[in-house]
Parts: structure tokens; C-alpha cells; sequence
């Protein structure tokens, strides 16, 4: 009889202690609404202009900042005059870890044509975009899989990790 009893015991500590473990991770994890806002710089080359972005059904963190990449790299909507990336630049992959967000980008990202003005608008709604993401404080800008110091017109150094404070 004592040993049934004890055996029942366990198994309730074991349960609560299970429950509690997925509480605790799931409270811990931060919580990504039905919208995500991505940024985009203004034609003026130092305004941001936040827009609300809908999410599908994914809500884990690099789903969501794979997401969010994608859409500050394509840009707002085309009649609203923005700084672009270079037609065809493509977001390769997107992992968060430690927060940073390393994002590899195309090549075709090299082929942009503004100078640091340009350059600076397009990584600046990059950053911006991805640092609104809880947890995500630095972005980490890879081509082609690897780390560049600058791209070919050298105006913006691409070698450690970018974060608001960059601008």
C-alpha cells in the first residue's frame, strides 16, 4: 500500500514539474502578434516610415524575421517613393541567435548604383525592420553566405553587426 502510494506521488510531482517547465517556456518566449512592422526609408534618404506587415500562421522567431527581411528587402508598395535595394536582391536565409539576426543576402544586393546614400537607406530599413522584433538587437548583413567587409562602392562597413545606433 505505501509503495502505491508513493509511485502515485511521483507521478504528480513529475507531471506538475513537466507542466511547469512548459509554462515557463512558453511565457519566455516573446510574443509576435498578428502583424510585424517593417520599415522602409523615405526618398529623402534619412526618414523611416514604419507599415504594418500581416503574418500567415508562422510565429516562431526566425520564421517570423525571415519574413520580415523579406519584406524590408522588396520594399513598400511601388507607388510609394522609396529607397530600394537593387531590383532583384533576395533575402537567402535569415537565423537568429544571441540576438542578432544574420541575414545572407544575393548578390545582386552588390549591383547598387546610389552610393552611401542609397546604401545607407536601404540597410538602415533592414536594421530597423528586424531589430523591432523582440529579442533581436543587431543584424549581422552576409552575400552570398559570406561575411563582406563593404560592398563595391565601400560606404558602409558590412564586416561586424549592424544596430540602430549605426545611424
Amino acid at each position: 500500500m505505501r509503495l502505491g502510494r508513493t509511485l502515485v506521488v511521483l507521478v504528480l510531482v513529475a507531471i506538475a514539474a513537466i507542466a511547469g517547465y512548459v509554462f515557463v517556456q512558453r511565457s519566455s518566449q516573446p510574443s509576435i502578434g498578428d502583424a510585424v512592422t517593417v520599415y522602409y526609408t523615405k526618398a529623402d534618404g534619412e526618414t523611416l516610415a514604419p507599415w504594418k506587415v500581416s503574418l500567415g500562421p508562422a510565429r516562431d522567431l526566425p520564421s517570423v524575421a525571415f519574413y520580415v527581411a523579406t519584406q524590408a528587402v522588396a520594399g513598400p508598395p511601388a507607388e510609394v517613393e522609396a529607397v530600394r535595394f537593387p531590383a532583384g536582391t533576395i533575402v537567402r536565409r535569415v537565423d537568429v541567435s544571441n540576438g542578432t539576426a544574420d541575414v545572407d543576402l544575393s548578390q545582386n544586393v552588390a549591383s547598387t548604383g546610389g552610393g552611401s546614400f542609397t546604401e545607407s537607406g536601404e540597410f538602415k530599413a533592414l536594421v530597423w525592420s528586424l531589430t523591432a522584433l523582440p529579442g533581436v538587437k543587431a543584424v549581422q548583413v552576409r552575400v552570398e553566405g559570406r561575411k563582406v567587409p563593404t560592398l563595391p562602392g565601400g560606404h558602409l562597413e558590412l564586416d561586424e553587426p549592424l544596430n540602430r545606433s549605426s545611424w
